[in-house]
């Protein structure tokens, strides 16, 4: 049975964003609360500084201890995690919709108090270090590490972990510093989906978070992304070559963005893709590849993974970009109707999840800075043509084309 959505979004009067989705028939609620400042606030002498904020920032508040503060939440059964990117921290939380107010109640009090004990914050940058040198035996990670700065830039390219050095400056101050200045209510968008009474959490929400923090900057300007072509090789021994390409594509709420997911798709997602049919299968050259896109807000940014033989890393190289090529030229019907029955059908069944629809609208703020319907992006999916495909193609080129290998060898485009 299809409902009609119903998307509120409103300022509240303490300068929180927030955006609700009712859904009949739901017997859990979720939620999200982004701060709009991430690594890209960092000082330059500070990488890695917001990692340990998001890592420290729920080890107690004024009111409670670091286990006082987690079990709270495990009495309500609610379901909490966070996370830190290049532009936000994104704190979630699922439950039962009689616990809602409390888990928020919860959240307001670890955002606006908490007090970073300095034990705490010693184990974070010691973990900070141990998984910096776990990356190194992650290929695929350090590959996307070191393309990332000519890929984003010197900003939006910073790897959440740092830099031993960088890591090794870091404070408490540092932490308290960056909390004190980010973390107020003008940077907060809240989306909440699910079993949800909105005028009652707006209430609440504001109360909570009424006079936090002082106004300034509202994290809503995008930064610039300063995309460099170019080939790089990393050095390393091992049995596979590593090999990452990117190039520029269109943002979230470019026109163009369904037919950039048309593209990625037929391209490099899922077993039918021509990546993963061509490449892999036929030519048996690669272990793994796929496609897929990066977006922070305002850009878009196109990248082709694969990992193969050292002693076939040039010939993958020259196949990958060969079917990237000749896509504009022979994309069917057939193959098109296949990608968006994918997209459409994994948005659907993906939305089925009331977290994932509280993931979604926190997206749409973040993006478009407003609620999107699903069925509106779905519609958009739908009408991308053959045409639509092979102008898009025209418009971004891979022509400015930027490569990181890892391995031994050095490929050759």
């Amino acid at each position: 049975m299809t409902t009609t959505e119903i998307y509120q979004h409103q300022r509240l009067d303490s300068g929180v964003e927030l955006a609700a989705l009712p859904i009949e028939g739901r017997r859990t609620t979720a939620y999200e609360i982004r701060i709009l400042a991430g690594l890209a606030d960092e000082p330059e002498e500070k990488l890695g500084l917001a990692r340990i904020v998001d890592e420290t920032i729920d080890k107690g508040s004024a009111k409670r201890t670091a286990r006082e503060v987690s079990d709270a939440f495990d009495a309500i059964g609610a379901d909490v995690s966070s996370g830190v990117g290049r532009e936000s921290f994104v704190f979630r939380c699922s439950c039962l919709p009689e616990y809602v107010e409390q888990a928020l109640t919860l959240h307001a009090e670890m955002l606006r108090m908490p007090v970073f004990p300095e034990e705490f914050v010693k184990v974070a940058l010691e973990l900070g270090q141990q998984e910096l040198t776990a990356l190194e035996d992650d290929p695929g990670e350090l590959t996307r590490k070191l393309l990332a700065p000519h890929a984003f830039g010197r900003l939006l390219g910073r790897h959440e972990l740092g830099t031993r050095e960088t890591l090794e400056g870091i404070t408490r101050q540092d932490v308290l510093s960056y909390w004190r200045r980010f973390f107020v209510a003008s940077r907060m968008q809240m989306v909440i989906a699910g079993a949800v009474d909105v005028p009652r959490i707006a209430r609440h929400v504001d109360g909570l978070f009424d006079g936090f923090g002082q106004g300034g900057a509202d994290g809503r300007t995008a930064f610039r992304v300063d995309f460099s072509p170019g080939t790089h090789h990393h050095d390393k021994e091992l049995e596979q070559q590593h090999i990452l390409m990117c190039w520029p594509g269109v943002p979230v709420p470019d026109d163009d963005y369904a037919a950039e997911r048309v593209v990625l798709t037929v391209l490099g997602r899922g077993m039918s893709s021509r990546l993963f049919t061509e490449v892999r299968e036929k030519q048996g050259l690669v272990y793994s590849v796929g496609a897929w896109d990066d977006h922070p807000r305002g850009a878009g940014m196109i990248f082709i993974g694969a990992s193969t033989t050292p002693a076939r890393s040039a010939q993958t190289v020259r196949a990958l970009l060969r079917e990237v090529d000749r896509l504009s030229e022979d994309v069917t019907e057939e193959e098109m109707a296949r990608a968006k029955v994918r997209i459409i059908a994994k948005s659907q069944t993906h939305g089925d999840i009331t977290r994932a629809r509280a993931g979604e609208l926190g997206s749409d703020l973040f993006h478009y800075g407003r609620p999107v319907p699903l069925t509106e992006k779905n519609e958009r999916v739908t009408a991308v043509s053959v045409a639509d495909v092979r102008r898009y193609l025209a418009a971004h080129p891979r022509d400015k084309l930027c490569m990181m290998t890892l391995g031994p060898k050095v490929a050759e485009n």
